[in-house]
């Protein structure tokens, strides 16, 4: 038989295009519009809705960038539509391939109902079905004219990131207002044949399934009349009711299909905008919820409900009416989906308590899986703290999109550093934003990797980013997908009932050991060092604040700051999510979170403040407390505690004296370091052990530059290639001691480069087995990379770097593509390397991104082990003033350090003491009499009820028993979960002092609830 397939599916493509989707609006009338912009900012819904208009017709142009401008369209039901279906069609200047990146609308009754919202892949507002001859139209609409930045041609700089720089030119064009009748009919043949054009693509021509298909649709587009598609649709329908009709083979693929809307809660859009992408998207799928009877619709991150709940209530009650009868269902048990890689212990563990707190109390819902479909790789540490929230499950998306190797798992068991394990999967559909494709679904049949041993995976169905959600048009498709030849079997699914399916059919599922390392956008780990540093600064505020006030409470009767502290932590959360804390929003994010992070700086210092001084005693004599909120003691005082200031021992001293050749010496007994005529630390040695720790003929503290213009991308990804060229900053304009003290000498170094300045200034303190290492760097290069550099003398094949709860190994080596895409990394306090004997650490006060390379040295056969740390960045996109002007950054160089150290100095580093005007000492209220066991934080109960919590975890990778002694008033101890509720079968074993005896796995942590007496 000759073949017409190609002609046949060519017909089906131009007549569906052509005739088909036109008919399912056959008739329709203008309608009357007016619009009114507000002057600034939105604006309550009350205020919208009473402001006057002004008449605007389609044509017209409106929409300043970040504008707000609310319309009414009115009109009436002509007498002939009585009995028929009736829509309102606004079409704002949508662009159908940017659902969630332009204008939007959220449409409004007259009396300030919500209806649903507007966006380029939901147009239609439903009026009346059967409507009513002369019934009159009357809605609103509140129109968001956010630009396109990221465009067809993406990554260009743009200024349309702050709406101080974007203009007020009007974007948008409206395109069609009209009411019009909805033929279901013709509007169902286009589903039928959408689905069934989908699936022919993806079977084999040479499978009888694609041609009984073809003939069907050959016969359907026969039936069909091209000037009478309204009046034969119902005939072509019949024609394609048997291959409709016919089931899927049994070992057909399951896919749960979740209603998703994935939504940055910032990115290309500010914090205010995503408030309202998240109102006109739960708008929209509780109006799709009522209609659909089989729809299941999943969102994650508790900031976006409490955002509706606060600005939408309206929207929110219908909310908690759908979460009430399980068809919306809350997801992840997160405040935000933040970031995993540079959140600190408690910030990634506040995520899960915030989060799950927040659904408990608002839905009576705890679920048990993390929901992370677009995060950017994940710490090792994870697995443990999804653990400890009570959580057991883990989905995300975003290790698809690695570059250079394959993930070889969709379902697997994910093994964290200290061995718990969490069941984990990533759905072999790869993407976050399913449609409800054909070849979405045939993607995800061939790519699944567990085939023959599992057969489930799941399917995030709707538009996202930007929000959106799932469309009826998906809801359709999936339907026809139940049960049909050729495809998966398709069936709406909360996540829970997906796991669960997919974890008893595959309960031997393999074990990956370690973090999900994402072989993209690695940039994240450096862009935008403000954020960065105000991430970090208000970690270490929300520790000391937490600890002085529970000691100032438990001490002192001070009032514990429990609504203002919960407020701040969902405050610095937020932040954390993961386009912003990586850097890769808009300017106007930036700049805001900057704003943000001061004042919350201010509000935490004035609570420590506060703390402190009702603890410090008597402070009119002139003395002052030292406060040491840092886990380990630090020059006599206590861990978690403080003592009067003494006077400074003898003997302990630095000196300073030129150097042979240039530059200086420092010395203090412990560490000498020598700083060449261009301000490079050529030698650190450890005087006890001998050892040098710079390589010989190398320098330390180099600062080195990179051009810096990846592929794609911009502000998320630095590639490989970049290494290919580098400029070593030697050239010094100034080289002088700027500190010559007995207690401490300090050299500074002037350097001038392109069309910036660094100052560098290192400083070695009496008794110090560390070198400090200040740079402030006046910033004004564009697509370039600063790094330092640290060459060690060091031979070792892997070095470790802190995370979550503990620390994790890479390899200095490139043996496999695995290692070899790991070229940047993430690290929180500190990495150490180390060979048998000898060891270093570098600590930092707030930079995550670093690099790890290794050579051998032909001079004399030894191994140079460098360390870099990555300082600033200067992408263009979507920020093209990243980076730009003064940044202070803070190092240190510990060589002859244990990981121990390491651990020690990297809280040093970041929790320096603090001088109060007093006399008293301050007991700790708990003591570890082991330094392997960190206290990560010292608290009172979240609930009120006055009890202290403690969180404790091994630092160091060993096993440990230690003394946790207590110095307070308690009637007993609970081992929590992360929640602070007592875990059943868990209890604590008593110490002789009333504490608490410990007995910890590598890394472990537990959770302590000390009950204090009532009254």
């Amino acid at each position: 038989m000759h073949s017409d397939r190609s002609l046949i599916e060519s017909r089906l493509k131009r007549v569906l295009e052509e005739r088909i989707r036109p008919a399912v609006y056959p008739e329709s009338v203008p309608l009357e519009a007016g619009i009114w912009t507000v002057p600034d900012e939105p604006v309550p819904v009350a205020e919208g809705l009473a402001a006057p208009r002004t008449p605007i017709a389609a044509g017209a142009r409106w929409g300043a960038p970040w504008g707000t401008s609310w319309l009414t369209v009115s009109g009436m039901v002509p007498e002939v539509w009585a009995g028929r279906t009736v829509e309102a069609l606004i079409d704002l200047g949508f662009d159908k391939n940017m659902p969630g990146f332009q204008c939007e609308g959220l449409v409004y009754r007259p009396d300030g109902t919500p209806v649903k919202g507007l966006h380029p892949r939901n147009q239609w507002v439903r009026v009346a079905s059967p409507a009513v001859g002369g019934e009159e139209v009357l809605l609103h609409v509140e129109a968001a004219s956010n630009p396109v930045v990221l465009d067809y041609h993406p990554f260009l700089p743009t200024e349309l990131g702050e709406k101080e720089t974007a203009g007020t030119e009007p974007q948008y064009r409206l395109e069609r207002l009209e009411l019009a009748v909805f033929d279901e009919t013709v509007w169902q043949l286009v589903m039928d044949l959408e689905v069934l054009g989908e699936l022919m693509a993806e079977l084999p021509v040479e499978g009888a399934r694609r041609w009984d298909v073809l003939r069907a649709v050959d016969r359907a587009l026969d039936a069909i009349d091209l000037q009478d598609v309204n009046g034969t649709a119902a005939a072509a329908r019949a024609e394609l009711e048997g291959v409709l009709a016919t089931p899927a083979e049994p070992s057909a693929h399951r896919i749960s299909a979740v209603g998703h809307a994935h939504i940055d809660s910032a990115w290309l859009w500010p914090l205010r905008e995503t408030v309202r992408k998240v109102a006109r998207t739960t708008a929209n799928m509780t109006a799709l919820l009522e209609a659909e009877p089989d729809f299941v619709y999943t969102m994650s991150q508790a900031q976006q409900y409490a955002w509706i709940k606060e600005h939408r209530p309206e929207v929110y009650a219908r909310v908690k009416k759908a979460v009430a009868e399980g068809r919306f269902v809350p997801a992840g048990g997160m405040w935000v989906e933040s970031d995993t890689n540079m959140p600190g212990s408690e910030a990634m563990a506040r995520q899960f308590v915030h989060g799950k707190r927040f659904f408990m109390d608002e839905f009576g819902v705890e679920n048990t899986e993390a929901w992370l479909p677009d995060t950017f790789g994940f710490a090792g540490g994870l697995p443990q703290i999804i653990r400890a929230a009570g959580s057991t499950r883990l989905l995300t998306q975003k290790i698809s999109w690695s570059q250079v190797n394959s993930f070889p798992h969709h379902t697997f068991w994910w093994e964290g550093i200290d061995g718990t394990r969490i069941f984990t999967h990533f759905p072999p559909i790869d993407t976050y934003n399913c449609a409800m494709e054909g070849h979405q679904l045939a993607h995800a049949v061939r790519n699944f990797k567990d085939k023959g041993r599992a057969r489930h995976s799941i399917a995030p169905t709707g538009w996202g980013d930007g929000g959106g959600g799932t469309t009826r048009e998906m809801v359709a498709k999936a339907a026809r997908l139940r049960d049909l030849e050729g495809s998966p079997r398709v069936r709406w699914e909360r996540p829970a009932e997906f796991f669960a399916r997919a974890e008893a059919e595959y309960p031997d599922a393999p074990v990956w050991v370690g973090e999900l390392y994402l072989e993209l956008h690695r940039a994240t780990l450096t862009s935008q060092a403000r954020t960065k540093q105000g991430n970090r600064a208000s970690e270490n505020l929300l520790r000391e604040a937490e600890l002085w006030a529970a000691t100032a409470a438990v001490r002192a009767g001070f009032p514990y700051p429990y609504e203002q502290l919960d407020r701040i932590w969902k405050t610095v959360l937020l932040h954390q999510f993961h386009d912003i804390l990586p850097g890769s929003s808009i300017a106007w994010v930036h700049r805001e979170a900057e704003r943000t992070y001061a004042a919350v700086a201010e509000e935490l210092t004035g609570i420590v403040g506060a703390a402190q001084r009702a603890l410090a005693g008597d402070g009119s004599a002139g003395g002052e407390v030292v406060f040491n909120a840092a886990p380990h003691e630090r020059a006599g005082v206590p861990a978690g505690g403080a003592r009067p200031a003494v006077a400074e021992p003898a003997g302990a001293v630095c000196a300073v004296r030129a150097r042979e050749g240039g530059g200086y010496v420092l010395e203090n007994g412990l560490l000498r370091v020598e700083v060449d005529g261009r301000g490079l630390a050529v030698s650190v040695r450890d005087l006890g052990s001998g050892r040098e720790a710079v390589a010989p003929g190398r320098a330390a503290n180099l600062l080195q530059l990179h051009p810096d213009f990846p592929n794609m991308w911009d502000a998320w990804d630095v590639d490989q290639f970049y290494r290919n060229t580098v400029t070593d900053l030697t050239d010094a304009d100034e080289v002088a001691v700027s500190v010559d003290t007995p207690r401490s000498v300090s050299v500074r170094v002037t350097r001038s480069f392109g069309a910036s300045r660094a100052v560098q200034t290192l400083t070695l303190a009496a008794g110090a087995r560390r070198l400090d290492l200040d740079a402030e760097v006046d910033w004004h290069e564009t697509e370039k990379f600063l790094k330092a550099a640290f060459p060690l003398d060091l031979h070792t094949d892997r070095y470790a770097a802190e995370t979550q709860f503990g620390h994790l190994y890479r390899p200095t080596h490139t043996n496999t593509s695995w290692e070899a895409a790991k070229f940047e990394a993430c690290n929180h306090r500190f990495v150490h390397l180390e060979e048998p004997g000898f060891g270093v650490g570098l600590v930092t006060a707030s930079t995550y991104g670093h690099d790890i390379t290794r050579t051998v040295r032909p001079e004399d056969g030894g191994t140079t082990t460098t360390v870099r740390v990555s300082l600033l960045r200067a992408p263009r996109f979507p920020d093209p003033h990243t980076d730009q002007g003064v940044h202070r950054f803070r190092h240190a160089l510990a060589p002859g350090a244990s990981v121990g150290d390491a651990v020690r100095e990297g809280y040093g580093i970041g929790l320096p003491e603090r001088r109060v005007p007093g006399d008293a000492e301050v007991r700790p209220l708990v003591a570890v009499d082991e330094d392997a066991v960190v206290v990560s934080a010292v608290k009172l109960a979240d609930d009120g009820s006055g009890d202290v919590v403690v969180r404790v975890y091994e630092a160091h990778g060993g096993r440990v028993a230690a003394r946790l002694a207590t110095a307070f008033e308690h009637t007993g101890v609970h081992v929590c979960d992360l929640l602070e509720r007592p875990l059943p079968g868990e209890s604590a074993e008593g110490a002789e002092d009333g504490g608490v005896a410990l007995r910890l796995r590598p890394f472990e942590l537990r959770t302590l609830r000390f009950v204090r007496p009532v009254g």
